[in-house]
Order: C-alpha cells, then structure tokens, then sequence
C-alpha cells in the first residue's frame, strides 16, 4: 500500500508502506484509543519509511494530557513543527538539548537514551549506574506509547524518596496504579520539588511539576511514575514527555528537544 505525507505544504507518496488492522487487541492501552501508528526503530514502520522521505526526521509535540480537546498535539515528519525550527540545529540559539539516539539492536524497536543522572531539588539520586546501562541489563527509552514514566526498582525507590520526603506531611491517599498519592486539600500544599533527568551531552529535561505530580482526582495528586522490573529497562513516557518537542534524527543518530506550548 502507499499513504501521503506532509512536509513544509508539500505532499508526498510514501511507497511500500502496509498500515494493518486487527479487530484483537488486549491491554489497557487500547481502552480510550482509535489505533496505533508504528513509530517505532525499524525497517518497515511507519515512522522509519516516512523519516526517510523527510531527511531522517520526524519529531512530536504533547500537550497536557488533562489538556482541553480543542488543544492538539502534533507529529511532523522532516523539519520540526511550528515552535520547534529551532530544535533542528544543535548551534541554535534556542534552548534546545541534544542528546545521542541510541539505536540498539537489544533494545529495538524502541529508542534508547543514555541516562547519566536524575537530580531531586537539585541534589543527584543514589542510583547505580547499571540502572541505566543496555550492556547490563538496564537501560532506557523513551516511547511515545507508554502514559506512565516507570523506572526499575533502584530508580523507583530513589526518585519516590525524594519526591515523598517533601510531601510526607500530606495525608496518604490509595489510588492505583499509583504507590504514592496525597490529599492535597487536607493542609497547604507544599511547594513541589524540582525533577531533573540528565541525558548524555549535558541535555537536561526539566520537566513541569503537573507531569511528575500528577492530578489524579478531584484534590488528589500521585507521584506518576510507577516500579519497573529490575534487571529491567525504564521507560520514560509520554505524560513525562509532553510540553516538550521531541525530535528524532534517525539519519544522525540525535535527539533533541526543548520545552514548548506545543500550540498549533
């Protein structure tokens, strides 16, 4: 089959492209979407075919997953998006981060990143560094379809610590799937501790406080990671990654990104 894509105003045949639908499906993921659009590290997605026909790139904007529905994310195959031409070059002067992409034949089809650290108001967690090592059983990508950011259990337990040791005077709430969740209308809410995840290269994803203390219920909030398996790979997801341009440089091997509205 062949589709059409978009670039800069221009269309494009992509050729040799199979798009499949299935009426069998399972997982939680499937219960609030239409489908899934292979953008995935391999020879015949979606992604890889259309990058190809756009200089090796494609790149994404989310927004806020509470977000009005009126508010549109956004995927750019080529150039980046409206706010994100700036991301397209590391001597930009925009405040765009550059980090290597690793495409790793042991963890295809996802994309790997090189975690070298993750701060918590500015103080770096104890976290072995195996934790974030492919060759040793670690590892991390980022993946588009996965909502919740789940780090393996060193990474959890340090990041939850930390996080929990500044709202610990907040009354505990059950809520699944979260471990951690708190009343946030019980006393003054506490100011939210910054969360730093450092990539190689020097990039650094500083995220929101709404997209690591995530409003899970009307005056509730949950640290929104969840414990991964260790020996096991971490996954950074997609509310972690929204307000933010992601591009994917498949043909150099880079990633970039910076914070953005992501508007249209």
């Amino acid at each position: 089959g062949s589709g059409s894509g978009d670039s800069g105003g221009r269309r494009a045949k992509l050729q040799g492209v199979v798009l499949g639908c299935t009426a069998s499906y399972d997982g939680q993921s499937f219960q609030s979407s239409d489908g899934v659009l292979s953008l995935g590290n391999s020879n015949i997605s979606f992604a890889s075919r259309a990058a190809a026909r756009f200089g090796g790139r494609f790149s994404y904007c989310l927004v806020d997953h509470l977000a009005p529905r009126n508010a549109t994310s956004y995927l750019t195959f080529g150039p980046p998006g409206p706010e994100g031409g700036a991301a397209a070059s590391s001597s930009s002067s925009s405040a765009a981060a550059r980090t290597p992409l690793l495409l790793d034949r042991r963890i295809s089809p996802f994309y790997a990143v090189a975690v070298d650290a993750v701060h918590v108001a500015g103080e770096a967690l104890d976290i072995p560094a195996d934790v974030w090592d492919v060759a040793r059983g670690g590892g991390a990508i980022l993946d588009s379809g996965t909502s919740l950011t789940v780090l393996a259990t060193p990474a959890y337990r340090a990041v939850v610590a930390a996080l929990g040791g500044r709202l610990a005077a907040l009354p505990r709430v059950a809520m699944d799937p979260f471990e951690y969740c708190y009343n946030w209308t019980a006393a003054a809410a506490p100011q939210i501790p910054g969360l730093e995840v450092r990539f190689a290269g020097s990039a650094r994803l500083q995220p929101p406080a709404k997209s690591y203390v995530v409003d899970a219920a009307p005056g509730v909030k949950c640290i929104g990671v969840q414990e991964g398996a260790w020996p096991g790979v971490s996954v950074i997801g997609n509310i972690l990654q929204q307000d933010h341009l992601w591009e994917f440089d498949l043909r150099d091997r880079w990633l970039r990104f910076k914070h953005t509205r992501c508007a249209l």
